[in-house]
């Protein structure tokens, strides 16, 4: 009896070192942007507090700047073998492993932010997660970043305007597009924008308002299409490890849910300012900046309809399933 109690009593006492152990890890959190200017960053600073305040035992160290040495794109290779806890993760950066992602950037999906985050929840967004499981990692948070186009050369509307161009959309799919419309297309991540438009390797690009505003390429562009009418809308999320998110416990993932929600109202009012804070920036570089128009906007969601969405729905079954749940939310 005293060696059975002795048995059970050392099992329970190694379940709880090994529950505290995990509680007490510092989990790494990995981005490429500037810290506490980015809104991905400010965001990424909110889940944490909120999740140390509702779990003190929970330790984190934000990596801003690619400072933990690790590609913006091998961030999903270290988070599917575990060496790399969580991330600030464009979805389109997987479609390399995963081309399903193309549906966080999918040209005429997603109308604008309130639409956005109307996804959250919905059975397009389970889909989206049970693939993100099956590759290795978990989103946390829904963090959507509306963005526009900027040139060095000359002002960009319809799809004819692109003509020429050398261009970066941040997605193979999106990029189909854009090769119909004439462009020849440039795969590199954000870090590379501001060195290539100065070297001339490219010659425009697509990103998010916040990127264009805190990496400065306002610096190397002369016009920009900004506003309007949302063509360019990429989901940009925190997202963990799957192994170390089934490492937590069911109160665990509780906490961070609850985080993730509030950084996801705080990261959703940046965004929402950030439209505006691109057009100042690019005013005040004396740019010339313009909104993409509703006529504009349909002749690019037709061209879409034509070249990007056929391509992506004939990746997989998965691929075509996100394609028709993302437009049954209205």
């Amino acid at each position: 009896m005293k060696t059975t109690l002795r048995k059970v009593g050392a099992a329970l006492a190694l379940a709880a070192l090994s529950a505290g152990a995990a509680q007490a890890q510092e989990l790494k959190i990995s981005h490429q942007w500037k810290a506490n200017v980015d809104g991905r960053d400010r965001a990424a600073r909110v889940f944490v507090e909120e999740v140390t305040k509702l779990d003190p035992g929970i330790k984190f160290r934000i990596y801003p700047a690619q400072s933990l040495g690790i590609k913006p794109v091998a961030q999903l290779d270290a988070l599917q073998n575990g060496t790399l806890e969580m991330a600030i993760f464009p979805m389109s950066y997987a479609v390399g492993k995963a081309p399903e992602f193309s549906i966080t950037i999918m040209p005429g999906t997603i109308a604008n932010l309130d639409h956005a985050m109307r996804m959250r929840g919905t059975p397009f967004a389970k889909k989206l997660q049970e693939v993100a499981h099956a590759n290795g990692i978990h989103i946390v948070s829904w963090w959507w970043t509306p963005g526009g186009f900027a040139s060095k050369e000359r002002e960009i509307s319809g799809p004819a305007s692109v003509a020429g161009m050398k261009m970066r959309a941040a997605d193979p799919t999106f990029e189909t597009m854009l090769k119909a419309a004439g462009a020849s297309v440039v795969s590199i991540p954000s870090t590379e924008i501001y060195p290539s438009l100065q070297s001339g390797v490219l010659s425009a690009t697509l990103t998010s308002a916040e990127t264009f505003v805190s990496m400065r390429l306002y610096e190397q562009t002369r016009f920009a299409t900004v506003g309007g009418n949302d063509l360019w809308m990429l989901m940009q999320p925190l997202v963990m490890s799957k192994q170390h998110w089934d490492k937590l416990t069911p109160k665990q993932q509780q906490i961070f849910e609850q985080a993730a929600a509030k950084s996801d109202e705080f990261f959703l009012g940046l965004q929402r300012e950030a439209t505006q804070k691109m057009v100042d920036a690019y005013v005040k570089a004396g740019a010339k900046v313009r909104q993409l128009s509703k006529g504009e906007f349909d002749e690019w969601v037709a061209l879409a309809k034509k070249t990007s969405w056929p391509e992506f729905e004939s990746k997989s079954p998965a691929a075509k399933e996100l394609l028709t749940l993302i437009q049954q939310v209205k």
